[in-house]
């Protein structure tokens, strides 16, 4: 108790101190410890920073000088970070020209940075930061000592002004020589780093650290543990680069790169000042390595054996090992992995072995390939390849070189047998379609062994003009199994059995062309090729005899078709019968015949056909009728078109309205007979146009559409009024007759095609398009010049840009009934909005309903169960109603 009570006032005086001296801590601004020693002309940054602040997170600064350390000393503004005029005029100039500036690293830490420090700039320079604080406590600055040496590293190669070149093989050696020395006043140390660069960068090789250490790059650490890359420090200043076995790689400019480092007072290393000088261009020579085969072209007859060396020659010294592989190409230059391994003995000297084919060493640098039993398909390509192998600093085996020999041609020569081809033509033709045979014959055939076969290959040429290359056509060839191969010229035709090809007889094979027409004129040849049955039962082609062409012509002129159109009736009106005839005359077809079509060239303001021609009744070579794009339905037969004689056609419109202006031609086509009973198209001709115009001074009609109420709510009816005004001449409403057309854009901005809705003719017929909702169409004739559209329970689907197309009908004076010119009214847009209340009225008074009779469903099964489903019966104990029992009884 006594202990506890002599303590409780000192803990008490300890809490009053903290307590005290907690504020006492306030706001610390920082810089380096110093003194800061920097090179003259270098770049200097001093950080300073601040913390433990009240106020705006982001403080400013303002940095001062003092050239004496000397307490009066008297500090100069240099630059702040927030008053653009703080600096003396001392500093100015080199505040405006950026020598001297502010970097604010954050919100509490700028860098006073200087680009290339002075000697006057030696001195003591002070950071301030203004206050933000509620209460002024703690340091507002803190300042720093920098001393500015004399610029003293000195860094030199093995020339004083530019790099050296060393021209290296590879495998050989280098040294490269750098020269680094310092007379700074300081106790400075020197970093010395080699580097390479072979492209757009540099890579260090090998370094010697401020603190003394060895520090190989990422890509030499191999290399300088196992001795191939060294730096020696030699006496004069002298570091030395040794590199041993130089590589491809090592090919590249080399640099001595020398960093001046001071250790500063809080114990950390600084590099202030880094000089480097370019040393030696390094060219390394890859090994020298020639291959070659002792013979060129070597010709081998079936079954003999075939002897090739291959030899090789380098520059190469000391430890290598060779590669040989032999290989097997049908094509001199194919790729490298489309050639057969043959035989090939490893760096080892370990052969693979083959029962025909063997290969032996004849000495280091010869390599000896025996092949037994030559065959046809032996002959081809053979080359040799070679690869060096020297040892690595690691153990392993780098290949050095590598290369490929000249190919070497073999040809092995079979007993081929010796003949001739003969083709001619047994029936040439005279006009176009006649029938074409030609016969190739194999003639003095010569040495034919039982092993030998012959197939035949049609070619046809184009002749053409003595300066242009001659191409050859492939018509028909046969493989080995005479198989039949037909060439896409003639593949069509002789599956249509237009061209046959066959064999008569063993030493003859025949080209017939049942209908010869223009394109097949030119020159046409066979090549009869010999095939030797092999050892494993396939067959080689060992010889390809050619015949002479025969030539296919015969004389012809260009096909000549003139067409004239000429209207029978110069003047009439509508309602009346326009008739024209289309006379054709030809020159140079034979037995033609023609067919021919007749078109209108409508208006431009005619809609009825989108590209402005119409065509509208033919007849072709056979003098079928048919209507071409012919729709009026109340003129089915008003067009005619017959054959008046074999060269004149005559062409009839009964009734002809308005909207038949237009220029109508006949386009005749020529036919010639072809093969099979068929017909080919010979040459087209159009004649000169027939213009049919109508002068009329009549009506000009007019429709707009209109509606009370174009926005509805769903469910309701939309009322659209279709109104025709005529102007001009007054017209008897019997007189006038309409087809009505509804159609609708679903958009906005007219941009979709239109959909049809409805129509009504003017015979009353109405035509309604299939519906995919639930609304519904009609269609009405409320007055002469007024029809009434209706949609009934609109849906959202209906809404859109609604018009009308008119199409008026006037009947003349002579009672016929002209169509006029289709009139199109501007659209009115149709919206259809929904009715939030009656939207949610049923589903509201459904679920209500439901709930109700769920609940009272719910209480009907509870009451169910309660009263018989749940019922207990009590029985009672039956109690005995007997009297006791006199003593005398018992």
């Amino acid at each position: 108790m006594g202990h506890r009570g002599q303590s409780a006032p000192f803990l008490l005086l300890l809490l009053v101190f903290l307590g005290l001296s907690a504020p006492t801590l306030g706001r610390i601004v920082k810089v380096p410890a110093g003194p800061l020693v920097r090179v003259e002309g270098t770049e200097v940054r001093i950080p300073c920073n601040v913390t433990q602040y009240d106020g705006p997170s982001e403080q400013n600064f303002d940095w001062e000088f003092c050239t004496n350390p000397a307490q009066d000393c008297k500090f100069l503004h240099v630059v702040s970070t927030w008053d653009p005029y703080f600096m003396s005029e001392k500093y100015r100039d080199r505040v405006t020209r950026g020598d001297i500036m502010l970097k604010r690293n954050s919100n509490n830490a700028v860098e006073l940075v200087i680009g290339s420090i002075r000697t006057t700039d030696q001195g003591i320079y002070r950071c301030t930061t203004p206050s933000t604080d509620s209460v002024f406590y703690g340091n507002y600055n803190a300042v720093v000592e920098v001393k500015v040496i004399a610029d003293g590293l000195t860094v030199t190669g093995s020339k004083a002004r530019s790099a050296s070149a060393w021209n290296l093989s590879e495998g050989d050696s280098f040294r490269l020589r750098c020269s680094a020395s310092t007379n700074s006043s300081e106790h400075t140390h020197l970093y010395v780093s080699w580097e390479f660069k072979n492209g757009l960068l540099w890579q260090e090789i090998l370094s010697l650290t401020h603190e003394g250490k060895f520090q190989p790059g990422p890509d030499y650490n191999e290399r300088y543990i196992s001795g191939y890359v060294r730096l020696d420090a030699m006496a004069s200043d002298i570091y030395r680069l040794s590199v041993s076995q130089a590589l491809p790689s090592d090919e590249g400019a080399y640099r001595c790169r020398v960093s001046e480092w001071v250790k500063d007072a809080d114990g950390s290393w600084q590099k202030i000042q880094e000089k480097s000088v370019d040393v030696a261009n390094v060219v390394v020579q890859p090994t020298a390595l020639g291959v070659f085969i002792t013979r060129t072209n070597v010709t081998v007859t079936e079954r003999d054996s075939l002897d090739l060396t291959c030899n090789f020659t380098t520059d190469r010294s000391g430890i290598f090992q060779a590669e040989v592989t032999w290989y097997y190409s049908e094509s001199p230059d194919g790729p490298m992995e489309d050639a057969q391994i043959l035989l090939s003995t490893d760096r080892d000297s370990v052969i693979s072995d083959s029962t025909l084919i063997s290969l032996s060493l004849v000495d280091r640098s010869s390599y000896h390939l025996l092949v037994r039993d030559m065959s046809i398909e032996d002959s081809g390509y053979y080359f040799c390849q070679a690869a060096l192998w020297v040892p690595q600093y690691n153990g392993s085996w780098h290949k050095v070189a590598e290369r490929t020999s000249v190919p070497v041609t073999v040809e092995v020569t079979p007993l081929e047998p010796n003949y001739h081809v003969f083709l001619n033509a047994s029936k040439m033709p005279k006009y176009s379609e006649d029938p074409t045979e030609l016969e190739c014959r194999i003639t003095e055939a010569q040495n034919a062994e039982a092993n030998v076969r012959y197939t035949v290959s049609w070619y046809y040429r184009l002749p053409l003009r003595s300066d242009e290359v001659v191409k050859d056509e492939l018509l028909a060839t046969m493989d080995a199994d005479w198989t039949l191969v037909v060439g896409e010229r003639s593949k069509q035709r002789a599956q249509n059995g237009e061209i046959i090809f066959s064999k008569p007889a063993m030493d003859t094979f025949r080209l017939r062309i049942q209908w010869t027409s223009e394109a097949d004129k030119g020159e046409y040849y066979c090549i009869i090729s010999s095939w030797s049955r092999q050892r494993n039962n396939s067959w080689i082609k060992i010889k390809d005899v050619a015949s002479m062409p025969v030539s296919i012509l015969w004389s012809t002129q260009d096909y000549a078709l003139t067409v004239e159109a000429v209207k029978l009736k110069p003047f009439f009106m509508a309602g009346h019968t326009f008739e024209m005839t289309c006379k054709v005359s030809s020159r140079n077809i034979k037995s033609p015949r023609y067919s021919v079509l007749i078109t209108a060239e409508k208006p431009l303001n005619d809609h009825s056909n989108a590209n402005g021609t119409m065509r509208i009744i033919s007849l072709n070579q056979d003098s079928v009728v048919r209507r071409e794009d012919w729709t009026d339905q109340d003129r089915v037969d008003g067009v005619v078109l017959e054959k008046v004689q074999e060269n004149e056609f005559r062409y009839r419109m009964y009734q002809t309205q308005i909207s038949d202006a237009g220029l109508y031609r006949c386009v005749v086509t020529a036919w010639s007979p072809g093969g099979g009973g068929m017909w080919r198209e010979a040459v087209n001709g159009l004649s000169n146009p027939i213009q049919i115009d109508f002068q009329t001074s009549g009506p000009v009609f007019n429709a707009s559409v209109h509606s009370d109420n174009p926005t509805v709510y769903r469910d309701e009816l939309v009322n659209l009024l279709c109104i025709i005004t005529i102007e001009g001449t007054v017209l008897d409403p019997d007189d006038m007759s309409f087809d009505i057309s509804w159609f609708a854009v679903r958009s906005y901005a007219m941009d979709r095609p239109p959909v049809f809705l409805a129509s009504l003719d003017r015979k009353g017929i109405a035509v309604q398009a299939r519906r995919n909702g639930s609304s519904d169409v009609s269609l009405s004739r409320i007055a002469p010049l007024e029809f009434q559209f209706r949609i009934h329970g609109c849906e959202d689907q209906d809404f859109g840009n609604h018009y009308c197309v008119v199409i008026p009908w006037v009947r003349s004076t002579a009672g016929i009934w002209q169509q006029e010119m289709e009139v199109k009214s501007k659209p009115i847009f149709v919206t259809v909005k929904m009715d939030v209340l009656n939207a949610f009225k049923f589903p509201l008074l459904i679920g209500i309903g439901l709930a109700t009779l769920i609940g009272l469903l719910s209480c009907l099964i509870g009451y169910c169960s309660s009263r018989w489903c749940c019922k207990k019966e009590v029985q009672e104990t039956r109690r005995e109603r007997r009297r006791l029992m006199s003593m005398e009884m018992d």
